[in-house]
């Protein structure tokens, strides 16, 4: 049953709730999430947070609360973080810098996927810089490195 939590395949253990349909639905993000999560009896605020992260793409739940709008800002950044990582010689967040996301944000087909306008749309709406909003990401990402295998 696609329902049932555990059907869901996952691209890594590290991979969290925000994404649980976007595999197996991508062209309907959120909108299965939606579903499998009110049938399992979610929080509405968890389940429209989750909504609200893929605001202007499948979904129009624009991001109001501080955790709707960090999810959406660094959704997309801890893609880039993490390949920015991935090619450094020691494949560790321990030697990613705010220079370094900077300098690989540069390129635009470096982690092409990582929605650079999403960040900064982000960036706008948490009222901070972007290379504010790095630091943290790359601090909070730190503290979960060993978890995700970085």
């Amino acid at each position: 049953d696609h329902r049932d939590l555990h059907s869901f395949p996952t691209r890594r253990s590290s991979d969290l709730l925000h994404d649980l349909d976007y595999e197996k639905y991508p062209e309907l993000h959120c909108q299965k999430t939606k579903e499998i999560l009110e049938e399992n009896n979610y929080p509405s605020d968890w389940i429209r947070s989750i909504m609200s992260h893929a605001y202007g793409f499948t979904t129009d739940i624009k991001p109001e609360t501080q955790l709707e709008k960090t999810l959406y800002a660094i959704d997309e950044l801890t893609g880039l973080i993490t390949a920015v990582a991935l090619v450094r010689p020691s494949k560790k967040l321990s030697d990613v810098e705010v220079k370094s996301v900077k300098k690989k944000w540069k390129e635009k087909n470096f982690a092409a996927g990582a929605n650079r306008e999403v960040i900064l749309k982000g960036a706008e709406m948490l009222a901070v810089s972007l290379d504010y909003l790095i630091e943290e990401t790359i601090e909070g990402m730190r503290s979960v490195a060993e978890k995700i295998g970085l």
